[in-house]
Formats: structure tokens, sequence, C-alpha cells
């Protein structure tokens, strides 16, 4: 089955011999560079190119065509190679198109010899880019992977070989084109219209007879872009470098464990996209590769007055690809998450492409003795900081267009969304019933970034949960007002919210709560869960308690691995519990023993796999005694805190996203009145 990959998402590679098949409306250079551990590509003789079509392990096109299939190799490839990025870029001073924005998205798959693909990758989102690095393959442990890229130069492959660490990037860029130049009678003209059973056609659905095509459906790409498609900054200064590609900062990694867990789309959620659209007037995808052109419904005599060219698109609800609107609506807080991180690194390259420009004009402004008398030196550093200044405000207002867009985008969503995705002041609780269902993913909280203050974005993860959670009570580094007694009370309140939703977006008998509290400290906070009867038993006090919860949760595991392994999962007791199983653990270590401890570890390693999540209420300096031996058991977590902190590292473009916990309003009854219900419907199904 194929992988359709958004920027930044990986997939695993289980052949070493492959094709990469590139697909565009008009010639490219293709090409290819190879990298060591580190991504270093140490001279021109690491490159791939017309003029070098072959590496070891690597056969590139000696041409520009619509269409290429490179060759790898990847057992041929020496051992010092770690990474091949697959390079794109538009030929110059062959009459060609100038801009990726006025082709068709280029399309990359990658295929065994035998042509089944084993993913591919849409690169949507270029405009004033002529050179991109569409994906790379990557060595991790021995294993072979995938990454869609999709990063695009607006300076071309000069700029592009530049990025890649090469300091021959010009004298290259001039042997690729020339190359090209001489073989150009040979290129291939762009394909006709592809039919619309065409590979290229990505669809969510067929629809049924009695159901209309899908206005989710993926389009086919055009060579021009429609009427009315205002053009578009391919960054957010002239000459600054391209942002890197976002990651998730959720643990941050794969959408399909995270909302990360990550990674992927372009996210200037600006107007139409060039090359994406299809021949429709609809609203356009403007930020994220699952947001698709639609054919406007018939507009009612009141409607709106249509968008104006050159103005956004008015944002949607459920506005992204999926089999149902909560998988839209996934999908689309994704997008969004990925548009912010877009925007602001291109907002931070571009400050620092200002801040280093002002310092090198100066530099040299100065370099003469000449110039550091009188009043041609300082005419030198004025005119320095004017260009500075413009470029940055060129930058901010570039930011300020995208964060406006997003926040339009977010006042439309969060309405929309459903119990599982939804803030606790949102009235959708207030028609709470228990779902049939399960969920997709679970919000935890939401996550901002400094330049974006006044606009959050919902932190959601996937169900079932693959890592277990870590409130921490303690002190945050940056020295938080909050005193501790009050962070281990805010914390217990964190946890049991968390809790509480968990409960309330599954189906009456598919999760049960375990509490672990022993010294009582948590008393106060589990008041709601205790009070409403929705605990699977009693808080677990004492020494005595510890060791009877971990222990049934422990054979609960032990017993579901041994009949998954034999492949007997019905020869499980009866009386087994098969619901999904949470264990909240409160002040951690306090009135555990060395045994209790790695029963602890091993739920929080194994446990996931088959059902056994856990939650640990705690504070890392108080389990300091027992040294390096639990610092796995802190990595195989998620970190959230009580109050809003910048933990979450987000290591691809460098931010540090602030995470706000999910609080309910004060004085508010909703939790009280959903977990009631909750109860009663768990009384319901035991009958």
């Amino acid at each position: 089955m194929t992988a359709e990959l958004v920027r930044g998402q990986n997939h695993p590679l289980s052949q070493v011999r492959l094709e990469v098949r590139i697909s565009a409306g008009a010639p490219i250079v293709a090409g290819a560079t190879i990298g060591d551990e580190q991504g270093k590509v140490h001279g021109v003789e690491w490159v791939a190119h017309p003029g070098a079509p072959t590496l070891p392990g690597l056969e590139v096109s000696k041409q520009a065509a619509a269409d290429h299939r490179l060759a790898v190799d990847l057992g041929a490839m020496p051992d010092s190679v770690h990474r091949i990025s697959v390079l794109l870029a538009l030929p110059s001073g062959v009459g060609g198109p100038a801009r990726f924005g006025a082709v068709a998205a280029p399309f990359v798959a990658v295929t065994g010899l035998d042509g089944a693909e084993v993913a591919s990758y849409t690169i949507t989102g270029l405009e004033a880019e002529s050179a991109v690095v569409a994906l790379e393959l990557y060595r991790r442990q021995d294993t072979w992977k995938v990454r869609a890229i999709g990063q695009g130069y607006s300076g071309g492959l000069v700029e592009l070989l530049t990025d890649q660490g090469l300091p021959e990037a010009r004298r290259l860029a001039d042997t690729i084109n020339e190359a090209v130049s001489q073989a150009h009678s040979r290129s291939v003209a762009p394909p006709p219209s592809r039919t619309p059973d065409s590979d290229r056609i990505r669809r969510t659905a067929s629809p049924g007879p009695a159901q209309s095509a899908s206005p989710y459906t993926a389009q086919g790409p055009q060579d021009t872009p429609p009427p009315g498609t205002p053009e578009q900054a391919g960054s957010a200064v002239q000459g600054g470098p391209a942002a890197p590609q976002p990651s998730s900062p959720y643990g941050i990694g794969d959408p399909q464990n995270t909302p990360a867990q990550a990674g992927q789309p372009d996210a200037s959620p600006q107007a139409g996209r060039a090359g994406e659209a299809a021949q429709t007037s609809g609203p356009v995808n403007y930020s994220h590769p699952g947001r698709r052109t639609a054919a406007p419904p018939p507009a009612p005599p009141t409607a709106p007055p249509p968008v104006q060219p050159g103005q956004p698109p008015r944002p949607v609800a459920g506005d992204a690809t999926g089999w149902s609107m909560d998988e839209r609506l996934y999908n689309q807080v994704w997008g969004m998450f990925e548009d912010l991180a877009r925007t602001a690194a291109a907002y931070r390259s571009a400050v620092d492409f200002a801040d280093s420009r002002l310092e090198q004009e100066i530099d040299r402004a100065l370099a003469d003795p000449r110039n550091r008398l009188g009043g041609q030196g300082d005419g030198a550093r004025e005119a320095a900081r004017a260009k500075h200044a413009k470029l940055v405000d060129q930058a901010r207002a570039a930011l300020d267009r995208d964060l406006a867009q997003l926040t339009a985008e977010a006042e439309v969503v969060e309405p929309a969304l459903p119990l599982a995705y939804a803030r606790w002041d949102s009235p959708v609780w207030h028609g709470y019933r228990v779902p049939m269902e399960m969920p997709m993913a679970l919000r935890l909280g939401d996550l901002r970034l400094p330049e974006s203050v006044d606009l959050s974005i919902p932190m959601l993860v996937r169900l079932p949960l693959e890592r277990g959670l870590w409130i921490d009570s303690g002190e945050s580094p940056d020295g938080s007002l909050v005193d501790s007694d009050e962070l281990r009370r805010l914390a217990m309140d964190t946890a049991v919210t968390h809790a509480a939703r968990l409960l309330a977006v599954h189906p009456a008998g598919e999760f049960a709560v375990h509490v672990i509290d022993p010294a009582g400290a948590g008393a106060q906070a589990l008041a709601p869960l205790v009070g409403t009867g929705v605990l699977a038993g009693p808080p677990a006090a004492g020494a005595a308690g510890v060791t009877d919860v971990l222990g049934r949760l422990t054979q609960r595991v032990d017993l579901v691995q041994m009949a998954v392994r034999a492949g007997a999962a019905d020869s499980l007791p009866p009386d087994l519990d098969t619901a999904q199983q949470l264990l909240i653990v409160n002040d951690f270590p306090h009135g555990f023993d060395d045994r209790a401890v790695t029963q602890l570890r091993y739920l929080a390693d194994e446990g996931p796999a088959v059902g056994v999540h856990l939650m640990m209420v705690a504070d890392r300096e108080d389990a300091a005694a027992y040294g390096p031996l639990l610092d796995p058991l802190w990595r195989s977590l998620l970190r959230l805190t009580p109050v809003p902190d910048d933990h979450l590292a987000d290591p691809w473009v460098g931010h540090a996203w602030t995470y706000e916990p999910s609080v309910v309003p004060q004085g508010s009854q909703v939790l009280q009145q959903v977990l009631s219900q909750v109860a009663a419907a768990r009384r319901s199904w035991n009958r």
C-alpha cells in the first residue's frame, strides 16, 4: 500500500533497489546529493547531476524532462553515506518557466523495480522558488527511510547547493545549467493533461450511488494557475534563506502518534496555490496538502459576496481530506500547526538574514580606514540600518498576514471541534452524550509561539496513547512564581482533567481508570472521579495498595502479551477486562519500593502496546535517590506541565513551543455533569 506523505513525514523502506519517479508539467532538472551521518555534502563529487549523472548506487537523468526516473541502489551505497537528497530545479537559459508557481505541482514517488509505489509526495505550496529539495532517503540504525522535504529556494540551484554546504555552489550550478543547455534539444515536452483515472489523482473515498463526489477529493494539477490566483512571494525576504521545514514538537514526531509526531506542508496560509487547483472557482488549498479545491455549492440569495482576486479565501471548518469530519478536522488542525511553525520559521530566518547582512555591510563599509572618520562611514552605517529595517518590516508584514489568516481559521475551526478535540468551555460539552465510537485523537492542551501570543493551536495526540504522560509537579527551570504545594495541586487537577476527558470520549466500558495515591495527598483533586464512581476501584493507598494495583496490571500485560504472541486471543480469562486501562500515579516515588519501581517501569515500557497506559504526577527531583535507574522511565513519557511552559522543543526548525494545559473554567460544573453521565452509562453497560 502506498504511503502518501506530507511534508516532514517519513516512511520505512523495505527494499534497497528503488526508483524515484518524478512528474511535473514542464521540463525540470533532477539531481541528487549524498551526505554523511551529519548530512554534510563533502564536495562536488558527492553530487549527481546531468553533467555527472552517476555515483555509486545512484544514477540521474542527463537532461531536463517533464518525467524522470532516478535509479537508487541503497545496498551499493558506501558506509559513509547516510543521506540521499533528491533535488529538482527549473532549467535556466532555455526559455522555460522561471518559478515552480507557474507549473504543475511536482509529484515524486519512490517505487520498487516492479513499479509498485512505496511512498509518494506531491510538493505543494511552491511559488517563487525555482529549486527544491523534494525528498531524502536516510539511514537510521541500519534501516533506510524516506522523508518528504519540499524545501524550496527562490535563489535557485545556487541557493540550494549553498544550503547543502557546498562552497563551490555557483560553479556547480553553472556546470549543471551548461549540461542542460547542451542537451536541451533532447528535452521532453510537457505531457498532455492526464485522464481522471491517472495515478496523479488522489481520492479520499469513492462516492456511492446516492452520494456526490467528495469536495475534499484531491484534484489533478494544472500547467497554469487558475484565473484570479494571486502571486505570492516565495520567502519572507527576497534573497533571504528559505525557512526549514517544521517537524512536530509534540514529543514530539509522527502525525500517526500526535498531530507530529511534527509533521510537511507549507505553512503560509495564503491565497490559492498555483499548480494545485482544478478547473473550478471553489475555495483553494491555501496551506496544507490535505486541503483541496472544492466545487462551490449554489449560492443562496443571501450568500456573502465571493472572494475577490488577491484576497485570501475564507476559512472553512473541515476543509481537509479524511473519511469522516473528525478526521478532516484533525488533519486541518495538524495543518494549522504546520502553518504556524513554518511562518514563524520563515520570519525568524528572514530576521537572522537581515541581521547578518547588516553586520556584513557595516564591516565592509568600515574595512577601509579612510571611511572610519567623517560622514562617509556614518552614511554607510545609516544606509545599512535602513536596509535592515526594510527587510525586517517586510518579514513582519508577511508574518502578520499569515497570523491573521490562521487566526481567522482558528475562529472557524474551534467551535466545530468534536468532544475529544474541544476546549472545556466549548458548548459541545453541554450537550454531552456518551459516544458510541472510539475517538481518533485527544486534546491535551494548546500550543503557541512567542510570535503568536494571540493564536494557539490545539495539541492533539492520536489514540490509543502510544506514550505515557508525565504531569510534572516540580518547579519549572525558569523559576515559576507558583509555590511547590500549589504546583502539586495543579498537577493533580491536570491529571484528573485528562483522565476525565479520556473517560468521556470513549464508549461506555471501553476505558477504565485506576489511581495510586499512597499518602492520600490527591484526595481533593480526585473527588470528581471518586464521587461520581467512574474509577475502576477506590484510590490505592499505602504500600499494600500500591502492590495490589501494580500486581494486577502487570499480570494483565503478561496475559495479553502471551495471548497475542501465541495468536490465541480467545484464550484470555473470561473475567479479564479488555477495556483500555489508565493508571494514575500520584506523588511518585513515595510509597514505592524497588519491586514496585521495577513494575512501574515495566508498565511504562510494555503497557501501551496491550492497552495499559501510565499517567504519572511527579517531581523528577523527588526520585533523584534512584539515580539514573529511572532515566529511561522519564524519557519514555510525554512531559506536560500544570502551568504554561515552553518545554516542548521542535528540533527541525528550532522552535520552543509553549504548552498550555487544558483547564476547566473556574466555577463550571461541566466536569461533574459529564462524569455523572459516564458513570450512569457504565452502570447501564454493566447490567
